[in-house]
């Protein structure tokens, strides 16, 4: 198993990227890390931190895709960047899974150009994780990849989501609820309407109708729907709630579960291999996690997984 890690994505880069893999290495030493960047500054970081420079296998490339930088044109004029590179390997088998910190749209983009998406899915989602008030957590979706969808995307985000909390957090028939303004079957958009009885229709997953937004951190559902514009905003709302709740110095257990770092990333579903995006501002423990669901999602056969529901 080797699992390609950018390690000159996010504001933090290169230090924090080679710093949570040692982390990842520590963790499970058995992992094979293939860190993409710059060997020189990422060997220099190494030693600094008494870490052998064998535990990791190193491809070179110093050009980098900023944060601010167009993602369809960075990944058509810069082939050598690291994660142009990484998907480079990741299709050409050399790696089993890619990660990076770096700009999300190069990695979606990325991933639409080289390993694709599964056939039968329209369009790749975006996950995030939502914890629950009264323990455990829900799985949201779409949170950013497309802005704009139509009735079969969500259908089709039920589908990838119900598997994912399935077979990467134990959640046995995963309840999948439809984020609307209200729980009757009428409400909300046209967008929702159309949905609606399609997601009623599907034998796919356990639909268990429409659910608020008050609804998302209760038990209500296990798996949350939306388009990619709501479930952004939704996600950025919440990621709000632990820094204000450091801000107000106020020490409770159910807001620490909003701190990224214990998540890792969020993992592009719906394509053809597993591929795992992190938060901009990741550090090396946020690395760590981001690396070790790579690894979960590998272990688990996620991939071939959705494959088989969408045959």
């Amino acid at each position: 198993m080797k699992i390609g890690l950018d390690i000159m994505g996010g504001d933090f880069a290169p230090k924090a990227a080679v710093l949570g893999a040692i982390l990842a290495y520590k963790e499970i030493s058995d992992l094979k890390l293939v860190l993409i960047g710059d060997k020189e500054t990422a060997v220099k970081i190494l030693q600094e931190n008494n870490f052998s420079a064998d535990n990791f296998e190193f491809i070179h490339t110093t050009q980098v895709i900023g944060m601010g930088e167009h993602p369809t044109k960075a990944i058509a004029q810069k082939q050598d960047s690291s994660i142009s590179v990484g998907y480079n390997l990741l299709k050409e088998g050399q790696i089993d899974a890619f990660s990076s910190a770096g700009n999300t749209g190069a990695m979606l983009v990325g991933a639409m150009f080289s390993v694709k998406t599964i056939p039968g899915v329209s369009r790749p989602a975006i996950t995030t994780i939502v914890p629950k008030l009264k323990g455990g957590l829900g799985v949201l979706l779409d949170v950013g990849a497309n802005s704009d969808c139509k009735a079969d995307n969500l259908l089709q985000f039920g589908i990838l989501g119900s598997l994912f909390a399935e077979f990467i957090y134990d959640i046995k028939n995963p309840r999948v609820g439809l984020i609307n303004i209200g729980e009757e079957e009428e409400k909300g958009n046209l967008l929702c309407q159309s949905a609606y009885p399609l997601m009623k229709e599907t034998e796919l997953f356990n639909f268990i109708g429409n659910v608020e937004g008050r609804d998302l951190f209760t038990d209500q559902a296990d798996v949350f729907v939306c388009d990619g514009f709501t479930g952004n905003v939704v996600l950025k709302l919440a990621e709000s709630f632990y820094v204000i709740s450091l801000k107000k110095g106020i020490k409770d257990d159910f807001f620490d579960r909003f701190n990224y770092e214990q998540y890792g990333g969020s993992p592009i579903l719906g394509i053809n291999a597993p591929v795992v995006i992190g938060h901009g501002i990741s550090n090396p423990e946020a690395i760590k996690n981001m690396v070790l669901l790579s690894k979960n999602m590998i272990e688990t056969n996620l991939v071939n997984k959705i494959k088989q529901a969408f045959q």
